[in-house]
């Protein structure tokens, strides 16, 4: 029941954004009766938060772990973040559940989640084998690109945006 609250949660999200996270909107989208839904999620918090969790956990996934090559962490940050391919047309919603943004409009609680993700991910980061800094320096570009992307920011497209991805790949190591 509870992921199949969190799964009803993010498709408002991607559907029609983070003001159409409120409960009784969550548990029609489950169809669940609102009481169903606050005993797994007693307040809108508790809900974003699940949401957030969940979905940095599913980022976290994709990760390798620390006895990987060098390299290998930067390199999955970017190949689970910015597509070989520049998407067609303006960002959509659909195209990743915008996690940073549900974050930071339901306030420091669900920020401090994403925080803390970020410290540890960051800290990885730096431990990846690269020279000093170009780890951290993929992170910031990525984290650029998705924010370029969703607020359509003159987002590189075809042959820029396949550059942009091969100079990143380059920094991580990645040969070809």
């Amino acid at each position: 029941m509870r992921n199949r609250l969190l799964n009803a949660a993010e498709r408002l999200l991607v559907k029609q954004g983070v003001d159409a996270i409120r409960l009784d909107a969550v548990a029609a989208e489950a169809g669940v009766s609102k009481g169903g839904l606050l005993y797994h999620f007693p307040t809108k918090l508790a809900l974003v938060q699940g949401v957030v969790e969940r979905l940095a956990d599913r980022f976290e996934e994709v990760l390798p772990g620390p006895d990987a090559p060098p390299g290998a962490f930067a390199r999955a940050w970017l190949d689970a973040s910015i597509p070989a391919e520049a998407p067609e047309g303006e960002a959509a919603p659909s195209d990743s559940v915008p996690v940073a943004l549900l974050a930071a409009a339901n306030g420091p609680e669900v920020l401090g989640i994403l925080q803390q993700r970020y410290e540890a991910w960051q800290e990885r980061l730096e431990q990846d084998g690269l020279p000093p800094g170009v780890a951290t320096l993929v992170r910031m570009a990525v984290d650029g690109w998705w924010t370029a992307r969703l607020l359509g920011l003159a987002t590189p497209t075809g042959a820029d945006h396949r550059q942009l991805r091969r100079l990143l790949l380059d920094l991580t190591g990645e040969a070809g």
